[in-house]
């Protein structure tokens, strides 16, 4: 086995993670959960990595036997991504893949949940947040400052239905997230290990398809007709798709502006320093929206001669 102390050491670090669900880290840590198995899974061959991976799934079901079923659950989009890296796929291509898998679990487990176990996701979450609002109310009987402080029982259950209705985007972000993260350690990980696997292209080549243009059009009509509706699938999709749409677009923009600074020639630095207001504030997703309608780029170009 070529990489075998690196593998072990991989198991190790594996079952360290599993462990640290049942520690505040473990809002950190389930970011990086996919990443061990991952590693296992390209470098090793099938009879290697489940001999890695089962003593484990083993002791973490001896100390905590419902950590398996988490186990299990980010095992799956790590064989997927794994599976991708065995094939010298695209970055992009690899993780989509890892994205649509955890995405399929999330929806998955809230399908079995509603259909099996009759679990009702709105009243979890409006048991959540009354319980915060009574919390809030208690800690404001008790601090003068915080008397002004009061949220009715129409405001928890207007806020439980925004939350469900924005409940997709989240689950797809966080799907994206874990796999960026996922591929970002992943990839210098496997190079060192002389199992070289394609990279992203760099931002300044980042496009998005034409087409997301037509899709953003869609999302304004449809806001425009269901945005006022109380509830219905219809208000679900516009009250997702249009802000999904506007990260894209940032993203795009982003695109825009590392092009931009490699044709000047400036220093990377520049195109990070103009990158985070394109994160942090709202309206700079308009410069993508301008830079996929016209050829800005092609403009750039023809101005520095």
């Amino acid at each position: 086995m070529k990489f075998r102390w690196t593998s072990v050491a991989w198991s190790i670090a594996y079952l360290l993670l599993l462990l640290s669900l049942s520690t505040p880290l473990l809002l950190i840590t389930t970011l990086f959960m996919i990443i061990p198995a991952v590693v296992l899974f390209t470098t090793l061959n099938t009879r290697q990595f489940i001999l890695h991976v089962l003593p484990v799934l083993l002791i973490v079901g001896l100390i905590t036997p419902v950590y398996i079923l988490i186990a299990v659950f980010f095992l799956i989009p790590s064989l997927v991504m794994g599976r991708w890296y065995r094939k010298r796929a695209s970055a992009m291509s690899t993780i989509t893949a890892g994205l649509v898998a955890v995405l399929g679990e999330f929806l998955l487990i809230l399908l079995v949940s509603s259909t099996v176990f009759h679990f009702d996701l709105y009243t979890y979450v409006h048991d959540v947040l009354q319980t915060y609002t009574d919390w809030l109310s208690t800690l404001g009987a008790n601090n003068p400052l915080l008397t002004d402080i009061t949220i009715s029982a129409d405001q928890v259950r207007e806020m439980s239905w925004l939350t469900i209705q924005v409940i997709p985007m989240t689950l797809i972000l966080s799907a994206f997230i874990m796999a960026v993260i996922t591929h970002s350690i992943v990839r210098p990980i496997l190079n060192s290990m002389e199992y070289a696997v394609p990279r992203l292209k760099p931002a300044r080549e980042w496009r998005l398809a034409r087409a997301f243009i037509w899709y953003y059009l869609l999302g304004v009509v449809l806001s425009l007709l269901f945005g006022g509706a109380s509830s219905g699938f219809m208000l679900m999709i516009s009250a997702n798709l249009l802000p999904l749409l506007q990260i894209a677009f940032k993203i795009q923009t982003i695109g825009f502006l590392f092009f931009l600074v490699h044709e000047r020639k400036w220093t990377k630095v520049v195109a990070l320093l103009l990158a985070i207001p394109v994160i942090v504030l709202p309206g700079f997703w308009v410069i993508g929206v301008v830079d996929l309608a016209f050829p800005l780029r092609e403009l750039v170009k023809k101005s520095k001669r």
